[in-house]
């Protein structure tokens, strides 16, 4: 991979391709490094990439960086998520 496991290159692959191998009409990706260790200066601890894909053809991509330890991390994450494919497909809520 020429961007590496952890950008926004591989987040859009990931739910492009978990859309194309699926009857889902959305997909959302999330790559990242929660920690507490495998940061880099140019991609640090708490570095998340995201992807929402669409049947409808769009593609969202987003980088975040989030604060605290591996559980704060993963949490932030999976929150942001959600709350990007709720704002992206508001027929998803209740």
């Amino acid at each position: 991979l020429a961007h590496g496991a952890v950008s926004e290159a591989t987040a859009r692959a990931m739910a492009s391709g978990a859309l194309a191998r699926s009857r889902a009409d959305w997909a959302l990706a999330i790559t990242g490094i929660a920690g507490p260790s495998g940061g880099t200066v140019e991609k640090p601890v708490g570095l998340v990439c995201f992807a929402w894909a669409c049947r409808d053809e769009r593609l969202d991509v987003e980088t975040c960086r989030f604060a605290g330890n591996r559980e704060a991390v993963r949490a932030q994450s999976v929150a942001y998520a959600l709350q990007g494919l709720l704002e992206r497909a508001p027929s998803l809520q209740a």
